[in-house]
């Protein structure tokens, strides 16, 4: 296969700078280890389409969050994909917490999302009646959920439509330079390449290295959810955040497009890139951070959930990373879309965007 641009990596940033490129006339293929696309963090986690509270002022995570929420709406609606634009709340637990509250929506009107708000606990109660402990609270309009599968399968369709050849369980396996670009090797097949895009998700550290480009380190950090018995569904509306604290956004609730109600997710780092069930947590264990959201819930009111693995460019000792995008610097064959844990799924649109661009320029 000869092709102007191969994408490593067959999740959702991989399959929106695939589609991008090939709107922009490139030819392309995908190659994905997994025997599925969209299979590992791309559809392992809420599902959340974020609206850019939390990220610093200048960040590429503030600013493709902002403009990737914009594009995944529009997208979702021209595409069937199931999502709802339901909203979130950010609560306090009590009125000490209010100043932080304060200072996390300052960030949020910084980084252009000047329609989330300040709001009372009658508000709160308005739109979530078992949330019954929070004072106040940060209400985001634009945030909403996304049935992710759905989403991967819209964007596959898509790049077929664009003649994007899309191969799974191909992993590449072998780099070499040829001529002005590169000649990857997976077990089935060569692939000659003029530019290579690394969206490799939780393995873009080891693909990079492969590619004799720039050296990074990916830390695989799992999280997990367990879920609202369906009798009790009914008690959570839409989105409900506590203070963002530590080096995630802490425990939170989030109804599904289908209905189910989640919690979570924990944020755990590991060694293993592909351990979804080890060391599972109990589910004992959600419930004092997930009464803090509502009240009156017990034990039995829990039920395990799933787990999904980011891929992190920092470890816990460290708040913050942003994504990695750019024209590689030891490699300008290559163009990294790598370190892509949360906003991920809502930035994926415009980080193709990016991409394009940078293969362009």
């Amino acid at each position: 296969m000869d092709v102007d641009v191969a994408v490593i990596g067959g999740g959702v940033v991989g399959l929106s700078a695939a589609r991008a490129l090939a709107e922009r006339g490139a030819s392309v293929c995908v190659l994905e280890s997994d025997t599925r696309l969209g299979h590992g963090t791309s559809t392992r986690n809420s599902g959340v389409i974020h609206a850019g509270l939390y990220y610093p002022e200048g960040s590429l995570k503030a600013s493709l969050c902002v403009e990737g929420r914009d594009r995944l709406y529009a997208y979702c609606a021209s595409h069937a994909v199931p999502h709802v634009r339901c909203g979130k709340l950010v609560v306090a637990h009590d009125t000490a917490q209010i100043d932080a509250l304060e200072r996390l929506l300052a960030r949020a009107h910084g980084n252009g999302v000047t329609n989330a708000e300040l709001i009372d606990q009658a508000f709160v109660l308005r739109r979530e009646p078992h949330v019954t402990s929070a004072p106040a609270a940060i209400w985001s309009p634009d945030t909403g959920i996304v049935e992710a599968e759905a989403f991967v399968r819209a964007l596959a369709q898509d790049c077929r439509a664009h003649d994007v050849a899309l191969v799974v369980d191909s992993p590449v396996v072998g780099a070499a330079p040829k001529g002005a670009g590169v000649e990857l090797t997976t077990p089935h097949e060569r692939i000659d390449a003029a530019a290579v895009v690394n969206a490799s998700g939780l393995y873009a550290d080891r693909v990079s290295a492969t590619l004799g480009a720039q050296p990074f380190a990916i830390h695989p950090c799992r999280g997990q959810y367990v879920e609202l018995a369906p009798n009790r569904r009914h008690w959570v509306n839409g989105l409900v955040y506590p203070l963002p604290h530590g080096v995630g956004l802490g425990v939170h609730l989030v109804r599904t497009t289908w209905g189910t109600v989640m919690l979570g997710p924990t944020t755990d780092y590991q060694e293993s890139r592909d351990d979804y069930e080890g060391n599972r947590l109990p589910t004992e264990a959600f419930l004092e951070p997930a009464r803090a959201l509502l009240p009156a819930l017990t034990l039995a009111d829990l039920q395990p959930g799933s787990t999904g693995i980011r891929a992190k460019l920092h470890g816990p000792d460290k708040p913050f990373a942003d994504f990695l995008i750019e024209r590689d610097p030891v490699n300008p064959v290559v163009i990294q879309a790598a370190g892509i844990d949360s906003p991920g799924l809502t930035s994926s649109l415009a980080i193709g965007e990016m991409v394009a661009r940078l293969w362009r320029g």
